[in-house]
């Protein structure tokens, strides 16, 4: 055990052997937690109002806490003054920063600002504000992305590709319709987001180290101070709950997931081998050694980063598993998992760009989709049109199909006699029914590539992203009219 004199600490008064060095540097989450400032001093002082109203504190005091908190996160907004945060010598988590910087400015009125809680309701509120904050962020940046999606389609109008499925290609459908796929896929990455906001947004302050509050404190004052719902409902669950984290990265791997799956597309789109789409220069790096390479960078970066999401949703489930009620130190573990991810809301901002600066080859993708029999579906369908059951007319149309690859031609290449050898069904508006329009309309539903349908989800895409767009807005007039309250 080390002889050096022990730093004063916020829960010494019970101990008489300074900490070992070692653990205690090891022990210390400020190299992480600093990140925090800016939510431990909100919620400083909304519980400084709270206990003003329980009469701990007077009017001129209330004051002075809140004037020098607002300073102390003034004073370490720039890089340098995060610097100063993360690299102090002493404080041992963010708690203690605010509280040793507050004792500096104002001596022990600063002392006072701990009665009535506990450093276990601090960062439970601390990270239910974070966790609120870049949510709102992940969720511009998707509203962002969708809308670059969205533009995105409706310049390709009725433009074409092949769709796949095993990698192989299937049918032919309209480029809007497969970037209208990552739309939804995006809408739905809102939703759970925003779900996860509206069950977090419950205020731990004033639920104590365990047992609640040991003054009669008005919890609504904290809770509406930080536009929280209400108070949480349960000190034991409110302290050591970090469901609100996990859902949260939970939520997250979807965003990644989706946006590695169209990363990967638009990685093989750019291959020469599909000649799909030309990555935008901006966005894309070269090789040191081979000259003519222009490489898929961002798309390959976003590719991995869903490895870094999943890990972190991983990691808090593997350290909530089996804790017992209530706080436990563990719980220090799953902050680095939370900031690890911090970088979400920028990799969508860049795809947003990167989709906006995208050129689709729109003469190749053509040619892959009138090539391959694309339209052997359509086929099949016109067959049941004539009364011919589906299975028979699959049947049928495979075997055309045999014989028009060992011809080397497509369907609408072959004559009528050689098409009624395999069905006397066959007619003149075969050709019509197989044609590039014809099949991409024949999907006429809801949710289908029919042109007409694609143009309505635009429509309702557009719907959409408008709708969460002004909810977003008035969001934040309301936040800026209770701040100015």
């Amino acid at each position: 055990m080390s002889n050096e004199k022990q730093t004063a600490k916020m829960w010494s008064g019970r101990f008489r052997e300074p900490l070992d060095t070692e653990f205690e540097s090891w022990q210390r989450s400020i190299v992480f937690d600093w990140q925090l400032l800016e939510e431990e001093v909100a919620a400083s002082k909304a519980h400084a109002a709270a206990i003003a109203a329980s009469g701990i504190l007077t009017t001129s005091e209330l004051s002075q806490l809140r004037d020098a908190l607002d300073s102390i996160a003034a004073a370490h907004r720039s890089e340098a003054g995060k610097a100063q945060v993360r690299d102090h010598a002493t404080a041992e988590d963010i708690h203690h920063y605010v509280e040793l910087a507050l004792t500096q400015e104002l001596g022990p009125l600063a002392l006072k600002l701990h009665t009535g809680r506990s450093r276990n309701e601090q960062i439970a509120t601390d990270l239910r504000l974070y966790t609120r904050s870049q949510i709102e962020l992940t969720v511009r940046a998707l509203v962002a992305w969708a809308e670059a999606l969205v533009a995105k389609a409706k310049v390709a109008g009725d433009a074409v590709m092949p769709s796949y499925t095993h990698l192989q290609r299937a049918e032919p459908v309209l480029i809007a319709h497969w970037l209208l796929a990552y739309t939804q896929m995006l809408l739905r990455d809102i939703g759970r987001l925003q779900d996860c906001a509206a069950r977090l947004n419950y205020c731990p302050l004033g639920s104590g180290a365990i047992a609640g509050a040991t003054l009669k404190l008005d919890r609504w004052i904290a809770a509406r101070e930080l536009g929280f719902t209400a108070p949480t409902a349960n000190s034991m669950d409110a302290t050591s709950d970090r469901d609100f984290i996990l859902e949260y990265l939970q939520a997250l791997t979807f965003v990644g997931l989706h946006a590695s799956r169209f990363a990967e597309e638009i990685t093989l789109f750019a291959t020469a081998e599909f000649g799909f789409v030309q990555l935008p220069e901006a966005f894309s790096t070269g090789s040191s050694a081979m000259p003519q390479k222009k490489n898929p960078d961002l798309t390959e970066l976003v590719r991995a980063k869903v490895g870094r999401i999943h890990g972190a949703a991983a990691a808090v489930t593997l350290l909530l598993k089996g804790l017992p009620l209530a706080y436990n130190k563990d719980m220090q573990e799953t902050q680095e998992p939370l900031f690890a991810v911090r970088g979400t809301a920028q990799m969508l901002g860049l795809l947003a760009r990167f989709t906006a600066a995208l050129e689709f080859s729109a003469d190749r993708m053509h040619e892959a989709a009138e090539s391959g029999f694309l339209n052997a579906m359509a086929a099949a369908t016109y067959l049941v049109h004539k009364g011919v059951p589906f299975r028979k007319a699959h049947e049928k149309i495979g075997n055309a199909v045999r014989f028009a690859m060992d011809k080397k031609v497509e369907l609408g290449a072959l004559s009528l006699d050689e098409l009624r050898q395999f069905g006397e069904e066959f007619g003149a508006d075969f050709y019509a029914a197989v044609s590039l329009e014809a099949t991409l309309d024949c999907h006429d539903v809801i949710g289908g590539t029919a042109r007409h349908q694609v143009s309505g989800a635009l429509v309702a895409a557009e719907d959409q992203i408008r709708a969460i767009k002004r909810n977003l807005a008035l969001k934040s007039t309301q936040e800026a009219v209770h701040a100015g309250a």
